[in-house]
C-alpha cells in the first residue's frame, strides 16, 4: 500500500499562495498519476488537477487554469499543488490521490484512484 502524507494547508489571504505537498511512501510515485481534489463545505468532490507518472501530461480544472501548478519530484517521492492567486471560492478540504498507471500517457480526473491522502484544509479569507 502507498501511503499519501499531505502538509501546506492553512489560513491565507486573497489574491495570497500555498503550496500544497503530497508525500510518498512505501512505493515509488514513478507508477502513478497524481490526482488533485477538493470538497467544500455543502459541495461534492471537484477534480482540480492532475500529472501523468512521468510529469509530462497535466490537466487543469477551468476554475484554477493560469493560477495552479502541479508538478512532481521524482527524488523526493512527492507530489506539489502550488496555488497562486487564491480566491475565496478555493476554501476547501483539498485531497492528493494517485491512480497506477501501466503506461504513461494522460492523467483522468475520472479514474478510480487507489490510495488517497488524510486532506488538508485550504482557507481563503481576509
Amino acid at each position: 500500500q502507498l501511503q499519501l502524507v499531505q502538509s501546506g494547508g492553512g489560513l491565507v489571504q486573497p489574491g495570497g499562495s500555498l503550496r500544497l505537498s503530497c508525500a510518498a511512501s512505501g512505493g515509488t510515485l514513478d507508477w502513478y498519476d497524481i490526482g488533485w481534489f477538493r470538497q467544500a463545505p455543502g459541495k461534492g468532490r471537484e477534480g482540480v488537477s492532475c500529472i501523468s507518472r512521468d510529469g509530462v501530461s497535466t490537466y487543469y480544472t477551468e476554475s484554477v487554469k493560469g493560477r495552479f501548478t502541479t508538478t512532481k519530484d521524482h527524488v523526493k517521492n512527492t507530489g506539489y499543488l502550488q496555488m497562486d492567486d487564491l480566491n475565496p471560492e478555493d476554501t476547501a478540504v483539498y485531497y492528493c490521490a494517485v491512480d497506477f498507471n501501466l503506461h504513461d500517457g494522460l492523467c483522468n480526473l475520472s479514474n478510480n484512484y487507489d490510495f488517497w491522502g488524510q486532506g488538508t484544509q485550504v482557507i481563503v479569507s481576509s
